[in-house]
């Protein structure tokens, strides 16, 4: 064979060796660590890189992207000896590739280990009560510890999220037991309370009544009173204008004369009625002169006395 030849062969190998060996294509939000002779060297760029075939090596290769990973069911124990399961989500993302490879030789595991740890801690500190009732400070706590201890390590805790939180069984019939207590109560309270309403409102609702029914009355007899007022006020305005107008008709010619014609007359109508009306009668003794008695009707009404004698001796 040709040396030539030989050595043409020879330097494509080499060459399909090189291109093989020395180009790195690096996708994207990946963090590939290079070492050189054992040494770090570089992290790789997303992208054509390339590297020293045998001399250079990318022995860690990182997913940058926010990794979510689950966090095994474990048991912790409460301030009130209480045995309750927790388990979990953790996001993270790996922000420095180089720490990753040589902060920790597994920096997944050392994260899932220590958010293990920090729950176990933080459920230790509370009652099974604050327990159930603070998934998010507890949250908050187990992402807190985290991020400050994987600095180191080049991990970003992003958020940490309790999936479950399991009681023993004999906690959660005692829970449900103490919750229907709890609901009964608050029902009877209720109830007491709208009785209460009820008879305030009913008393309430009395005492407006008898308000409205004294103020009506009161209403009532001022009403009343003004209408005898004005009904006196009429009955006295009449009697002055009748009054009045005898008292004209007694200046006309003949006025006076009918007047007493129409004295006598209601004076033997009045007799007439006590005499109905009564069965004893008080008669006066002059009752058989009826111009006496008209006379003294007349001195009654005010009337001069001579003209009423006048008047019984024209008769």
């Amino acid at each position: 064979m040709n040396p030539l030849l030989v050595v043409l062969i020879a330097l494509a190998v080499i060459v399909a060796f090189v291109i093989v060996r020395g180009i790195r294509i690096v996708p994207q939000q990946r963090g590939w660590v290079v070492e050189r002779l054992g040494r770090f060297n570089r992290v790789l760029e997303p992208g054509l890189n390339v590297i020293i075939p045998i001399v250079d090596a990318v022995p860690y290769r990182f997913d940058l992207r926010e990794t979510p990973v689950d966090i095994p069911k474990q048991v912790c124990i409460t301030l009130d000896n209480t045995q309750v399961s927790v388990d979990g989500v953790l996001y993270f993302q790996i922000t420095d590739a180089r720490a990753a490879a040589y902060g920790t030789s597994d920096p997944v595991a050392a994260v899932v280990q220590l958010a293990q740890t920090t729950m176990r801690s933080a459920v230790g500190r509370l009652h099974l009560d604050q327990v159930l009732s603070s998934r998010q400070e507890l949250n908050t706590e187990v992402v807190s510890a985290l991020d400050e201890a994987a600095i180191n390590w080049g991990v970003k805790v992003l958020r940490y999220e309790i999936r479950d939180i399991s009681p023993p069984e004999e906690v959660l019939r005692a829970m449900e037991l103490q919750i229907t207590a709890e609901r009964e109560k608050r029902a009877m309270i209720a109830r007491s309370e709208g009785e209460k309403q009820q008879q305030i409102n009913i008393s309430e609702g009395e005492r407006q009544q008898q308000i409205n029914l004294a103020e009506g009355e009161r209403q009532a007899r001022i009403l009343e009173a003004q209408g005898q007022g004005k009904a006196i006020q009429l009955v006295a305005e009449a009697t002055a204008n009748a009054i009045g107008a005898i008292a004209a008709s007694l200046q006309t010619p003949g006025g006076e004369q009918a007047m007493r014609m129409q004295v006598a007359k209601d004076y033997i109508v009045q007799w007439g009625h006590l005499a109905k009306e009564g069965t004893a009668v008080v008669i006066p003794a002059d009752t058989g002169d009826l111009s006496r008695m008209v006379a003294t009707a007349m001195r009654i009404a005010d009337l001069p006395a001579g003209a009423a004698a006048g008047g019984e001796d024209g008769r």
